[in-house]
């Protein structure tokens, strides 16, 4: 029986993708880095501190990770903060507050800092809506490790078999998947040149996973 259901933000809740880009690119202009379309779609899904050491490690680098984090943070700080038209990913909302109004626990487990996920859940007042939120950003391993799902899991109370996950990122299916959840695939229109063959379900709306469309498979 479903009991829970575990959300990915950005390009699940919110389309950051845009705000992230700006602030990468700035970021690396900052540091004089050449990244490639291909390196860059890599790292979707995956925490600014994984990135920042993989920036590290194949530019040769002699500065350390955080200062690159911190640089792209106050980046995507500025734009946020003047991105006015910034909004939720269509439908989203309304699945929330079916799951919600379903009495299914929602958790929260984005690669985001927890700063940007409590910055986005009070902009759009998700709070109500939600158990619990993780971020990647505070554990030891990035997407595609399962650790944040493990975690999640646990969050929800409730046994894997009673949860499943939405996500949009080929690092993130595979930590769903690794973590042994059923994972729902949003082909989103934001994230480029991802991998859903892992995901066991993969959708273009939400209204496909509406609760009396997905319950059943629980």
């Amino acid at each position: 029986m479903l009991k829970a259901v575990i959300f990915d933000m950005d390009g699940v809740i919110v389309d950051s993708e845009p705000l992230h880009h700006k602030a990468y690119q700035k970021m690396f202009s900052d540091f004089d880095l050449t990244v490639s379309k291909e390196l860059y779609e890599s790292f979707t899904g995956q925490a600014t501190m994984a990135i920042c050491e993989r920036l590290c490690g194949t530019f040769n680098l002699d500065y350390e990770p955080q200062l690159l984090v911190n640089q792209k943070r106050k980046h995507f700080s500025l734009l946020f903060d003047e991105d006015h038209e910034f909004c939720l990913i269509e439908g989203v909302l309304d699945l929330i507050k079916d799951y919600h109004q379903s009495g299914l626990n929602l958790v929260l487990a984005s690669s985001a800092s927890m700063q940007n996920i409590n910055r986005i859940f009070k902009r759009f007042d998700l709070d109500p809506y939600f158990k619990a939120k993780l971020s990647g950003a505070d554990l030891k391993a990035s997407k595609p490790h399962p650790e944040i799902f493990v975690k999640a899991t646990e969050a929800s109370g409730f046994p894997k078999e009673n949860c499943f996950v939405i996500e949009d990122s080929t690092n993130g299916i595979c930590a769903a998947k690794s973590a042994g959840l059923f994972c729902v695939g949003f082909e989103s229109p934001h994230s480029k040149n991802q991998d859903y063959t892992k995901a066991d379900l993969t959708i273009n709306s939400f209204q496909e996973i509406r609760f009396e469309k997905i319950s059943f498979k629980f």
